[in-house]
């Protein structure tokens, strides 16, 4: 499977999950699940387009970090909710500076491209 392919099937999931924890957040309360949800949603189309669009390598690169970033910062939220307790010290912070990183990445990526970051 191509890494645009994987990118694009991560903001399909990205977005079903933030969907369903949205409706769990809604129902149950939650703080965690709640703050999870938004950021699974607000990172899915991203991927989703990336994925899309057959991005060069830069930008595959600074999407994987973003997306990484957001599964170590939404599961460590969700962890703590579902679980009592943390996946590791410093998950979410890891995983938010990693979302930063990617978002700066991306940018990046785009300006140094002469196609956008397209192949």
């Amino acid at each position: 499977m191509t890494a645009d392919r994987i990118f694009a099937v991560l903001g399909g999931l990205f977005g079903a999950a933030g969907v369903a924890l949205s409706a769990m957040a809604a129902h149950r309360g939650g703080a965690f699940i709640g703050t999870a949800a938004t950021f699974l949603l607000a990172h899915a189309p991203v991927l989703l387009a990336i994925g899309l669009v057959a991005a060069g390598r830069p930008m595959r690169l600074a999407t994987a970090l973003l997306g990484l970033g957001v599964v170590l910062f939404c599961g460590d939220l969700l962890a703590r909710e579902f679980l009592g307790g943390r996946l590791f010290p410093f998950a979410a912070p890891i995983g938010g500076s990693a979302m930063i990183l990617g978002w700066l990445g991306i940018a990046l990526a785009a300006l140094m491209s002469p196609g956008g970051g397209r192949r």
